[in-house]
Order: structure tokens, then sequence, then C-alpha cells
């Protein structure tokens, strides 16, 4: 971001709200967890899991303050944050468990006070609040808009529109691009065409054939109150990255449009949520790629490294509390382990940690501490052995979702079947190479190398909410590296 006046009246802005903040935490030891991750990674399923394996006495061994007694009582209480929606804990709940369907995704920000009362390893009595803030991994990707002009938003993103499988996706709206002159006259409804076709795009790009995940600006795929607004209402022009436009001309109707939503959308989160934070899990559908095959997995790789550039990390301190917070722990986790043998799980995690690891250990220099899991916070499966011929596979049993489709046949969702996941592979370098898998994007699902079926969440046979305890693959694990080193 260029230092300029305005730079530097926004920096104050985040101290003074960083100060105010430190002054309530000497009172009320709190600590704000981010939750994000890209589509369908399962941000909202693993906050309910949180609060509700905290506050109804979940099975987790690994999470030591829990296993060894010493958390009292885990509640909620009512966020601080008025202009911000709560996550509504209750409703996901009751889906989960009731209606045995996932929740919807996170299409904007949400947050829920989780209040601990626990007792330190001297024997004293204390208290932790955790302030969980849930918003969609997308917006996370609008953070480099601020570092960057139209203009060089414009070119990147045709560079990026251009590459398969993209490209086969972009067809009506490069057309529609073509007839467009940057410096004729402003045209509202030429802008309008071009902004519906550049999103209908992305929204494509993200279908699961796809898997895409470099999808800026975030808001256009989840414009909630701002839809129809103009600072919705731009697209990326072939404009020369260091040229002026001329006054009235629809280049400038453009860059005046990105502009603002830099200061409507994406400094407003910067500023009021976004570096407030403490901690941060990123939550990965690794397996959702795999299915699309290779390019989406490079293209998730460049998002989370895109990601993690955003934070401000590095070791807390007393200043960097009181004037400039910093994230001092980054948990980076694939979901959905369950879809998979537990034999498996290394390997999921190591794809993971090698499609971090170059931005990780800018963030491990900077002093964050940076880790990697595979978990489920909601595990869907169990495990078996099934008998195929004299040979016996480690298999998974579920339901899966209605309409899934293996082998030619297509699921009910209500039937439990056994299925042999296949095991991932073992050279990580193999499979990053161009071509080195073929996914649903080539465009015959039959012949995919992977096809991970999704499945339903487990049928709890229970007296209610209030008793079930819902199973779980390292939600412990990711528990005691977020938030153990302050219950001690």
């Amino acid at each position: 971001m260029a230092f300029n006046f305005s730079n530097i009246i926004e920096e104050a802005r985040l101290s003074a709200r960083a100060l105010i903040d430190y002054s309530d935490n000497l009172f009320n030891p709190t600590i704000r967890l981010g939750v994000t991750g890209l589509s369908r990674a399962g941000k909202t399923i693993f906050i309910t899991a949180l609060v509700h394996g905290l506050s109804r006495g979940g099975r987790f061994p690994i999470f030591e303050s829990m296993a060894t007694g010493r958390i009292a009582k885990a509640r909620l209480e009512p966020q601080p944050d008025d202009a911000v929606p709560r996550f509504d804990y209750e409703h996901h709940l009751r889906t989960l468990i009731d209606d045995r369907n996932w929740p919807h995704s996170t299409v904007d920000i949400s947050e829920l006070r989780l209040v601990v009362d626990y007792q330190r390893k001297n024997g004293a009595n204390r208290t932790l609040t955790i302030d969980i803030v849930d918003y969609p991994g997308e917006w996370l990707l609008d953070l480099p808009l601020l570092n960057q002009s139209y203009e060089q938003w414009a070119a990147e993103s045709l560079k990026l529109s251009m590459q398969d499988p993209r490209v086969r996706l972009a067809g009506e709206w490069h057309a529609h691009l073509a007839t467009l002159s940057p410096k004729g006259r402003e045209n509202e409804q030429a802008t309008l065409t071009a902004a519906k076709l550049f999103t209908k795009y992305l929204r494509e790009c993200r279908d699961e054939q796809f898997a895409m995940s470099l999808l800026p600006p975030g808001r256009f795929l989840m414009p909630g109150n701002l839809a129809g607004s103009p600072a919705l209402t731009f697209a990326p022009l072939d404009v020369p990255a260091g040229g002026e436009p001329p006054d009235g001309t629809l280049w400038a109707m453009m860059r005046r449009r990105f502009e603002a939503y830099k200061d409507v959308v994406v400094r407003p989160f910067f500023r009021d949520h976004f570096s407030r934070l403490d901690r941060q899990i990123v939550l990965v559908d690794a397996l959702t790629a795999f299915n699309a095959g290779p390019e989406a997995l490079h293209d998730l790789e460049s998002a989370l490294a895109g990601i993690l550039d955003c934070f401000r990390i590095g070791r807390s301190s007393l200043l960097n509390s009181m004037f400039r917070p910093k994230i001092d722990r980054i948990l980076f986790a694939a979901t959905k382990a369950d879809h998979l043998h537990h034999a498996s799980h290394d390997r999921l995690e190591a794809i993971l940690r090698r499609l971090v690891e170059r931005a990780a250990g800018r963030a491990e220099y900077a002093g964050a501490a940076v880790d990697v899991v595979a978990l489920s916070a909601v595990r869907a499966t169990r495990e078996a052995q099934v008998q195929r011929g004299h040979d016996r596979l480690p298999s998974i049993v579920g339901t899966p979702i209605a309409g899934e489709t293996s082998g030619g046949d297509i699921f009910d969702g209500e039937t439990e079947v056994a299925t042999f996941p296949g095991d991932l592979p073992t050279n990580l370098e193999e499979i990053f190479k161009a071509g080195a898998f073929r996914g649903l994007a080539a465009g015959d699902a039959e012949y995919a190398d992977y096809r991970f079926l999704r499945f339903r969440p487990p049928h709890i046979a229970d007296r209610g909410p209030d008793d079930t305890i819902l199973p779980h693959i390292r939600l412990d694990r990711a528990l005691q590296f977020l938030i153990g080193d302050k219950l001690q």
C-alpha cells in the first residue's frame, strides 16, 4: 500500500481501536479467533462443533485443559459487536443433528462469544473469553486489492482468465469485452453487462467441477445488501498498466468504482475485523481440488499464498498488543479427513503442508507459530474392512448425499454404503506437475483419477442436542494449538 496521508489516518484509527481492545483485555482476558476458508471448506461446521464440544464436554483427549478436567464450564454470552450478526449456533446444531444436513455456507461475517471458566495449572481460577469471528475466505483474497491500482488488477484478472480451464468459462465475457472501448464515453448499460458477465464467469470458476480459488473481488459472489450498487458494478478492461484514463470515459468509470469497492467493502473489513484478530484457522478443502484436477490444486496453492500474505503476523508483544496487534498462531486445516481412511491422513497433511510451505516459512520467520492438521470437525463416516476377492480393502462407511454418483450408481441420500476412497499419492512433487492426474475439469467424471464422495452428517441416536457428543477427527488437536497456551 502506498504510504500517503489517507494511510496515515487509517493506521491511526487501527492503533486507537487496538488500544481500546487492549484496555478491555486487561480486565477481561480475551482472544479473538478468526475462522475462515474458501467455499465449501466447512467453516460453519467447525465453529458449531467447537462450541458444542466445549460447552457439552466433548471427547478431546489431546486438548490438555479439558482432558485433565481443568475446564469447569464453557458458556455462550452476548457478543460485543452490535453491528455484526450473531453466528446462529443453535440453528446450525439443529440442522446437523435433527435434519442430518450440513449448514449453509458462510456468506457474511458473524461472531459468537464463548466464555470459558478454567483452573490454571497453579490452581488459580480464571476466565478466558473467546470471540469467534467467522468470515468468508473470499474476503481475504480482496485484501491485496488495497495495494493495487485498477489497471494492475484488470491486467492480472485478464491474464488469469486466459489460462485453462478458466478460458473455457470466460468466452461470453471476453466476447463482450471485445466490444468495449476503454476510452469511449462512460456507459452504464455496458458496465452493467460487463459486471454481470464477469460475475457469471467467476461463479462458474467456483463450480465444483473446476474448483478455482482465486476469485476476487469476493463480494461479487457474495454481494449481500450491496447487490446492484455501483461499488459492485465494474469489470476488468484491457487498459495499459501505467496509463491514466481521460475524464468521462468508460475506463475512468471502472477505475472510480474499483476504488469505491475498496473504500466501501475492503477497508472497513480490514479495519473493523481482520486487523483485530489474535489467532487464525484457515480451513482448506483439498479433496475438492483433487476431484477437479491439477489446475484447481495449483490455483488453491496460489490462493493460500495470497491469504497468508494478508495476515499481520509475528510474535505477540506488549507494544504490538497496544498499538498494532498481530496474529501469532495460524493453523491450516485440511477438512473432510473422514472421507479418507486414516492411513491416508498423513498424506493429506503432507499435501497441505506442501501447498502452504513457502508462505508458512515467511510467517515462521516473522515469529508466528504455524501448523497443519487433517481434521473433520464432525465425522460423517466410520472405517471398516471390505472383502473383495482375496483382498480386504480399508474402506469407509457412510451415507452419501442425495445425487452423489459413483460407478454409475446414483445415491438416494438414505442408503448407507461402504466405499474404498483410494489412496492419496505419496510423491508430492509429482502431483503438482501439469497434467499429473485427471480431474472432473477434464470433462468426463467417469475417467477422473479422484472422486471423493460427499456424505451426510452421521445419524446420532440420542436424547437431544444437550446430550449429544459429535464425533470428530483431531478437533482437539486444533483446539490445543489455537488456544491451549491461553489455558495454562
